[in-house]
């Protein structure tokens, strides 16, 4: 879905007012009925993203850390079936699954006497049944499925949706392993035609295009495939700004679903 700069400003005002809580994406749902669940979904977590990117390092800081796991230890001591973590992060303001990161590295780090690795983390994060500690594991677990905006259903939602195939292309693992750095999602075997424009990739984004997000991607990503592969397709699939597709006639469209108007070069060619 598509939005007007002005549509997406009075969004981000809203979101701006409210705790990011899953009550809060029902209260903007309500306020928002017209538009699609998902894009406003998409809105919440990447505003909320750039929140907890502006207090991140707060939340890291060995005297919090350490108040942390000590709240979590008094709560769990007290009512052991309590979604304690959860509603720790929620007081302080912070994501549910980055909390229970913060908390589990630290019930690491006093059982093993030695600094955990982020594979040991990041997998115990994704399974929480190799937590060696049943109590904690089901904090997690329940900091985890409680979290829109961050963790590993996130991360697996946004995996699916970035690796949907398209039969006319190579993939970017592919292009990789023929030795290309930055790559598209898929470069295409043989150009296609979108609404009049010549394209040779397409890029695959799980958010909304917003315009801080759009921008870095334009100076890190997009101008770079442009400049070596041609012109190319951004899906944003949750939708975007409607200004920002502005450089068609350079090389770069924006859509917010796979184009169902592609004409290939094979195609035209065989009309002629």
């Amino acid at each position: 879905m598509k939005l007007s700069k002005a549509q997406y400003d009075e969004i981000a005002q809203f979101l701006a007012q409210v705790q990011p809580t899953r009550q809060s994406l029902r209260q903007l749902k309500d306020k928002f009925p017209s538009q699609s669940q998902s894009t406003l979904l998409s809105i919440f977590s990447q505003e909320y993203q750039k929140q907890v990117k502006r207090t991140h390092a707060k939340h890291h800081t060995a005297e919090a850390v350490e108040t942390y796991y000590q709240r979590y230890l008094n709560g769990v001591m007290k009512n052991a079936a309590a979604p304690v973590l959860l509603e720790l992060a929620n007081e302080v303001d912070f994501a549910p699954s980055l909390m229970a990161r913060i908390v589990l590295e630290r019930f690491l780090q006093e059982q093993e006497h030695a600094v955990p690795s982020k594979t040991l983390i990041n997998s115990m994060l994704r399974d929480p049944s190799q937590i060696p500690d049943g109590v904690l594991a089901n904090q997690v677990y329940q900091c985890t499925v409680n979290d829109c905006c961050y963790g590993p259903l996130v991360d697996c939602i946004k995996h699916f949706i970035n690796n949907s195939s398209c039969s006319l292309c190579i993939a970017e693992d592919q292009l990789r392993a023929k030795g290309y750095d930055k790559t598209p999602d898929f470069i295409l075997e043989v150009p296609v035609a979108v609404e009049g424009h010549i394209i040779h990739w397409i890029e695959s984004k799980a958010s909304f295009g917003d315009e801080s997000s759009h921008q870095a991607y334009l100076q890190d990503q997009f101008w770079s495939y442009w400049n070596r592969f041609g012109p190319g397709l951004v899906i944003y699939w949750y939708g975007f700004i409607e200004e920002l597709d502005c450089h068609r006639e350079r090389g770069i469209l924006l859509k917010d679903c796979f184009p169902t108007d592609i004409v290939t070069l094979r195609h035209s060619m065989a009309q002629h």
